[in-house]
């Protein structure tokens, strides 16, 4: 009888079943690591490297021009001209802001990100219109236009225009994407027209492209209407004029006032306005990379003269504005009637430095898109109790305040409550460029509590306060100001011709001291002491309120960390033991009910 030789088949099996064992196990390895596993974030992926990813971006020094030479000026007075030496010019036309490049800190732009506030000069490939029965930003890219690497190599990779067209009305979300390219080898786009369905491009050629979906698509009893583009040449064939009229931006624009900074509307509107109901919705680009105009440092006057507008509680819409509380009849586009009154007021008073004491976006369901609405104004500004009620948040409001032109808003730290806690000093005139007035801005928050009803919308019931946090920053910035000979007199007389002389003249005599120079607050919810007595004049009895009254209630936060008495009052102009117990700031000027502007006595 024969036996069944179990050891030979052992070894048969295991020479058949460890390499294919070792074959499988290293193809899963590298499925797994080229495949399935997803590294950690770092800052590879951060940067988003690629040969596409990123744009160097050649930029213009302000400084390299040659500055303009100073005029010269005269003394209203006497009518004498005051001798300036030509070779010289105004400190402030030769020094950058310290907040100059808060907004720009890298040198080169990602190319496959859609970040409007970038002045890119970088020209864009394709266009396309695609829909999505929910947020793209929810499925990423289930709803975008498709990809192949060959295309994406060659035209760049799409980017959404974070903007839906149907926002407002359609079945579903409809949004515009691009390509844009590096390569000096592919044609870049020159022109975007809208076109009704019958109509085409005059004069039509080869190089005009239209986009396959309706701009429309999803409105119900909408005419279609299609968006075209125009094919030009390369950038290797392009000249300097040519590469400044390429299409480097595509945004929306929500409501019928004026596009972001740069950016030009295609009409006609993609929805049309329809009062009451609908606002009007707009496609706008821009050409070339448009850099902001950024303001000069700021400082007071050869006449040591320096004027602030304080403009509160704008309330400005997504729409033109709905009048209230006026008596001028008829009333409409109460947001157009308040910009002529702000225009006519700063070429009437020309001010130096125009702050905006919060409550710019009206809140209450009305902005909705708050970049839409702060195109409507600039310079700088605080929050209010209703910026940040619909739409984006402080932190990205502030980064479109820094892409407006002369803005000097700053996001502040990020370890205390609010966003806009900075600081700006002024300086004087001379080449000394001496701080004579220090600027705090604060943020006074929102609500501090509310309830959702059963629909979900939130309710306050009390608004919120400075918090002892800002407190303690705002004594330690104080602590951080450099002590100045007061009264202060200019490095040079001759600058001045005999205006500091005359000023001198009407100033009763005084001891120099070395003190911190005068001080403003500002921020937009008052502190209850705003509604304490007035103090009176110790010089004539008066009592120090003047303005209006009781047309507002009382409308400081219930709650308070004590601004007033450990902030304004321990913050003193001087260590000093002779110098007292004078604070530094001495003008606290608030918005949200009319504007308050409280004067600190001794």
């Amino acid at each position: 009888m024969a036996v069944f030789p179990f050891s030979c088949v052992g070894r048969s099996m295991r020479g058949i079943l460890l390499p294919t064992a070792a074959v499988i196990g290293f193809s899963c390895l590298l499925t797994y690591f080229f495949v399935l596993y997803q590294p950690i974030v770092g800052p590879g992926i951060v940067q988003r490297l690629g040969w596409q990813a990123w744009d160097a971006v050649a930029t213009v020094d302000y400084f390299d021009k040659e500055p303009s030479k100073p005029t010269v000026t005269g003394n209203p007075a006497d009518g004498q001209p005051i001798p300036v030496n030509d070779d010289e010019t105004d400190w402030w036309e030769t020094t950058k802001n310290q907040s100059w490049g808060t907004t720009d800190d890298i040198e080169s732009y990602p190319l496959d990100v859609w970040a409007p506030l970038l002045s890119h000069d970088t020209g864009l490939s394709e266009i396309a219109i695609m829909r999505c029965m929910m947020s793209p930003s929810l499925v990423e890219n289930l709803c975008a236009p498709t990809i192949t690497v060959e295309q994406d190599a060659i035209k760049g990779n799409w980017v959404r225009v974070d903007r839906d067209l149907n926002k407002q009305a359609g079945l579903w979300n409809l949004n515009i994407y691009y390509r844009r390219t590096r390569r000096l080898d592919i044609p870049l786009i020159t022109d975007l027209r809208l076109l009704p369905a019958n109509e085409i491009p005059e004069p039509l050629s080869d190089s005009w492209v239209k986009v396959d979906l309706s701009i429309r698509y999803g409105v119900m009893r909408a005419e279609p209407m299609y968006l075209w583009y125009l094919l030009g040449k390369t950038m290797n064939e392009m000249n300097a004029e040519e590469k400044s009229s390429l299409i480097t931006e595509v945004d929306i624009l929500f409501g019928e006032d004026r596009p972001w900074y740069g950016f030009e509307k295609i009409e006609p509107a993609v929805t049309p306005e329809k009062e009451g109901q609908l606002e009007s919705v707009y496609v706008t680009y821009r050409r070339g990379a448009q850099s902001v105009p950024q303001a000069h440092p700021l400082h007071f006057s050869r006449d040591g003269k320096f004027k602030i507008l304080q403009v509160a509680d704008l309330h400005f819409s997504v729409s033109r504005g709905i009048c209230r509380e006026t008596n001028i009849d008829p009333c409409v586009n109460s947001d157009n009637l308040t910009n002529t009154l702000l225009g006519h007021v700063m070429d009437e008073e020309k001010p130096d430095l125009v702050v905006f004491s919060g409550d710019q976006l009206n809140g209450q369901g009305t902005s909705w898109d708050p970049k839409s609405v702060l195109a409507k104004f600039a310079v700088t500004a605080i929050f209010g109790n209703h910026d940040e009620e619909n739409g984006d948040v402080k932190q990205e409001q502030v980064r479109m305040m820094n892409a407006l032109p002369y803005s000097l808003v700053q996001r502040g730290p990020k370890d205390i409550h609010g966003v806009g806690n900075y600081v700006l000093d002024v300086k004087s005139a001379d080449a000394s460029k001496t701080s004579l007035l220090t600027l705090y801005f604060l943020d006074s928050g929102s609500y501090s509590s509310g309830y959702l009803d059963w629909l979900g919308y939130f309710f306050p019931t009390e608004y919120d306060w400075i918090h002892e946090d800002q407190i303690n920053w705002f004594l330690q910035e104080s602590s951080k100001i450099q002590a100045i000979q007061r009264p202060f007199t200019p490095d040079t007389g001759k600058d001045f011709g005999s205006i500091w002389n005359r000023q001198a003249d009407q100033i009763t005599p005084t001891t120099h001291k070395l003190a911190k120079p005068n001080a403003m607050m500002f921020f937009h919810i008052p502190l209850q002491e705003s509604y304490g007595t007035a103090d009176r004049d110790p010089r004539t009895g008066q009592v120090l309120d003047i303005g209006l009254h009781d047309l507002e209630g009382f409308g400081a936060a219930k709650k308070s960390d004590g601004m007033f008495d450990k902030g304004l009052k321990k913050a003193l102009e001087s260590g000093h033991v002779a110098s007292g117990d004078i604070p530094e700031v001495k003008v606290v000027a608030n918005g949200h009910c009319l504007t308050i502007l409280t004067v600190l006595q001794r």
